[in-house]
């Protein structure tokens, strides 16, 4: 057993409550004991920690959240290379005990059995109030999070912090903001080969509550999840539709073409440096479930941020390559993606291409502008003189497509928070331009729709204040039977047109294929 350090102390040799024992067949690393529960302060959650399971994180899904209320997944244990340091953990959770949803000037929420609410009011604002509320301490040995919120920021999240006047319409009418706040959930330790369970009552409870009730409670809760890893799980079918999914295009070639033409003009006039256009696809399910076709996307496509929300809104099937922001105590994290090549048919191609990348003026020099946003943005809620970048120009491999990556951390300024840094740095520089506002204008004026979900984030918020959040690329926005699939490329001076439409149908060829083959 290893000494796992609980409030400060070694929980296991003060109060004899973390040891290593079976119950219903399965080896517990170990457990918070009553003891320390009752005692620790400020209050702790609680754990049990078991050996990993030998199977998939999906199946784990399946298993301990699959026929539970709004069950989310973030499995971000695999990348490009297998277990990153920086993708250590993912997360699974469902019946969350709050569900909270902003849309302009309106916020709801519905706790668990109870009936939504509906008021008029500033959704961020009304998010902190709720943070505030569930704060709990981080036990230092405890994964980043251990409850808290978990769910998506769509891109029309700006529109909140920035003033853009002439937005296009809103034709899926989803929520701009959707979180479920869970005190239960499953935490998957890939390093340590590990499964968390946590009990983490929001903090206001262990002001309004006994102790002893929050501990009666989460014991009950724990070991019914616990039972749920011996109980077998339905294996999804493997459906194998002969019905090729009917794809219908947002806009023509020709029209995609055209509005790269009409951003060129807007560089040339100096209105801006660089800027991302998308279109968008929308896709007849014809009977394929978001569980599917997750499944086969994390086959084809590992990916370090990819998610399975299904909410009670939108489903969202996510396997994005890109990190938003990451906080982790006072340290902040940002991780910008941009220049792209197809993947080569053999080794040899796919040097010449990366090669091609690398050398690629346009591409070098629309990613330096990226990475100069991102550290101005970063350094605008953090210590003077504290950001760097630490990674360069490094290059990521996907099942269609080779990234160029750059990694840039600061260390947050005193009374920052949060929120604070997502006012700084969302939406994503690499999804919208440079200069990040007048980008965002004319994404505005030459997108024939609104965004939602697409390149807005998804991720957690937890108890004690950190956060990490993705970008919302390579991945199908599902609302009824339909998913939407949307791609962009950046547009920078000697961009062309042709090229860049040909760019984002290889972005979009791995949901595509997960949608076939699902």
């Amino acid at each position: 057993m290893r000494e796992v350090k609980v409030a400060g102390c070694l929980a296991g040799a003060v109060t004899g409550g973390l040891r290593c024992r079976t119950h219903r067949g399965l080896l517990t690393v170990f457990r918070t004991s009553r003891e320390t529960f009752l005692k620790a302060s400020p209050p702790i959650p609680l754990a049990t920690v078991l050996p990993l399971p030998s199977c998939s994180t999906f199946e784990l899904y399946q298993r301990l959240a699959g026929d539970g209320r709004c069950p989310v997944l973030l499995e971000s244990g695999q990348g490009p290379g297998g277990v990153a340091p920086g993708q250590r953990y993912s997360i699974i959770g469902a019946d969350p005990a709050l569900l909270f949803r902003g849309t302009g000037s309106h916020v709801g929420w519905c706790a668990r059995g109870e009936e939504w609410i509906i008021r008029a009011g500033d959704p961020l604002a009304a998010l902190r109030d709720l943070l505030t509320r569930m704060a709990v301490p981080r036990p230092s040995e405890f994964p980043p999070f251990y409850g808290g919120a978990v769910g998506y920021f769509g891109y029309d999240v700006a529109r909140w912090f920035e003033r853009l006047p002439h937005p296009p319409p809103d034709d899926l009418g989803l929520p701009d903001l959707e979180l479920a706040f869970l005190d239960l959930v499953a935490v998957v330790d890939h390093h340590q080969k590990e499964l968390w369970l946590i009990f983490c009552p929001f903090g206001e409870r262990f002001i309004k509550e006994s102790r002893e009730e929050l501990y009666e409670e989460g014991q009950a809760r724990l070991l019914a999840l616990e039972t749920r890893l011996t109980r077998l799980r339905p294996v999804l079918p493997d459906t194998n539709h002969q019905v090729v999914p009917h794809v219908t295009p947002g806009m023509s070639e020709a029209d995609y073409t055209d509005r790269v033409r009409r951003c060129l003009d807007y560089i040339a006039a100096g209105d801006t440096y660089q800027a991302n256009l998308s279109h968008r696809f929308a896709v007849g399910l014809g009977g394929r479930s978001p569980r599917s076709i997750y499944r086969r996307l994390r086959e084809i496509n590992p990916a370090p941020f990819a998610a399975l929300l299904e909410l009670p809104d939108v489903t969202l099937v996510s396997c994005s390559p890109e990190r938003l922001v990451r906080i982790s105590g006072i340290e902040a994290e940002t991780r910008p993606i941009a220049g792209t090549r197809p993947r080569g048919a053999s080794t040899d191609e796919d040097r010449l291409l990366i090669e091609d990348l690398l050398m690629s003026p346009k591409e070098r020099a629309e990613h330096i502008m990226l990475v100069d946003l991102e550290r101005n943005d970063l350094g605008r809620v953090c210590t003077f003189g504290s950001v760097r970048v630490d990674e360069f120009m490094v290059i990521e491999r996907y099942s269609h497509v080779s990234h160029i990556v750059t990694n840039i951390r600061g260390r947050l300024a005193p009374g920052k928070d949060a929120l604070d840094v997502l006012r700084a740095v969302f939406p994503g520089g690499t999804v919208t331009g440079v200069p990040k506002v007048r980008c965002m204008e004319i994404i505005d004026e030459l997108e024939p729709v609104r965004r939602g979900p697409y390149t807005g984030s998804i991720g957690y918020l937890s108890p004690s204040g950190d956060l990490d959040l993705n970008i919302i690329i390579r991945t199908l926005v599902i609302a009824g039977e339909r998913a939407y699939l949307q791609v962009g490329a950046g547009i920078v001076a000697d961009s062309d047109p042709a090229r860049e439409y040909q760019e984002t149908l290889y972005k979009a060829e791995a949901l595509l294929k997960a949608l076939r083959e699902s």
